[in-house]
């Protein structure tokens, strides 16, 4: 590790510089000043509490050792060799950190995989636990490596008079100018125009016909599987009233905030309705909730039944009575 000297200023004009000198840049600050409580390895292994390095010792290593090379070689017959080198030592913290990234895109996906799978067992709470710890600590890894690429090189920039490249893919960073791969760039606009509209957790299906008064039924049944899927995902048919309008009311609630995904029908002819419930299988629901009404409604419990997924199911007569308020002015 880098040891900073001890230094003294004898007049006040000098202190900002000295401050600045002897502060490590927010950058390595927000990476490497606050790390997370607990960090694991690997798969299988303990969870431990460990230290980052300093973040003013990464930051002066970090562009020292780049900085040193071109000392080295500098006004010496290799000193032509010094860019072609440094560039090597650049592109090893990005090797690095790409192949993190491609980890921490696996652990994510792993990860949305289980969350989807919900079981309510303390095993499943277990597994789910490690592998997001093991998701944050590979995405603290990642940050940790890409602010060190990114300082040096800016090193590199500022010692051979040319911006780092990476010699494929792209050098996506906070600091300067991002380098990005045409596909890359395609597929992260791609990537993020789906996001934006893709609610992220376990999907509940819930259709209903357009005539329906009993909300504290459907509201009731909604708060148990909220309680057992608090991060779901609410997809109902879309209809603006009866027992969907009940539904997306109750996602609304301050106290819930459920996402809700209104899946409408899209084209023209009598088959519209049943491919859309084939839609709504294939987003592979944890659950369902269905209100007795049409053909539909009957025929998305058919599927969804032989998809495997569990189905609540409330027939119309099971409704409380609708009592009708009156009129004040009526009495």
């Amino acid at each position: 590790m880098t040891s900073i000297a001890a230094q003294s200023v004898h007049r006040f004009a000098d202190l900002k510089q000295l401050y600045s000198e002897m502060t490590a840049s927010p950058e390595f600050q927000a990476v490497f000043g606050e790390p997370l409580g607990l960090t694991v390895s690997g798969p299988g292994e303990a969870t431990a509490e460990l230290d980052m390095p300093e973040p003013l010792a990464v930051q002066a290593d970090c562009g020292g050792v780049i900085a040193c090379l071109f000392d080295l070689l500098g006004d010496t017959r290799l000193e032509a060799l010094a860019p072609e080198i440094a560039w090597g030592f650049v592109n090893s913290f990005h090797f690095v950190a790409s192949k993190l990234e491609r980890r921490e895109d696996g652990l994510a996906r792993e990860l949305g995989d289980l969350a989807r799978s919900y079981d309510p067992s303390e095993v499943y709470a277990r597994e789910l636990e490690e592998k997001q710890l093991l998701c944050q600590t590979v995405a603290e890894q990642r940050a940790a490596v890409e602010t060190m690429r990114d300082f040096a090189a800016e090193t590199y920039r500022a010692l051979s008079g040319w911006p780092w490249s990476p010699s494929r893919g792209s050098k996506p960073t906070a600091r300067g100018a991002s380098q990005i791969d045409a596909l890359d760039f395609l597929r992260a606009r791609q990537l993020a125009a789906r996001e934006r509209y893709m609610p992220q957790g376990p999907i509940v299906v819930f259709s209903g016909p357009a005539l329906w008064h009993d909300f504290q039924q459907i509201w009731d049944r909604l708060d148990a599987i909220h309680a057992r899927v608090p991060n779901m995902t609410l997809v109902t048919t879309g209809q603006r009233k009866g027992a969907d309008a009940i539904a997306a009311a109750w996602a609304a609630r301050p106290e819930k905030r459920v996402p809700l995904v209104t899946y409408g029908l899209y084209g023209t002819g009598s088959k519209v309705a049943f491919a859309r419930n084939r839609k709504l299988v294939d987003l592979a629901p944890v659950e369902a909730l269905l209100c007795e009404g049409s053909g539909l409604q009957a025929n998305l419990y058919q599927l969804l039944r032989e998809a495997g997924v569990p189905i609540h199911a409330f027939r119309r007569e099971g409704q409380a009575p609708d009592i009708k308020l009156r009129r004040r002015d009526a009495a």
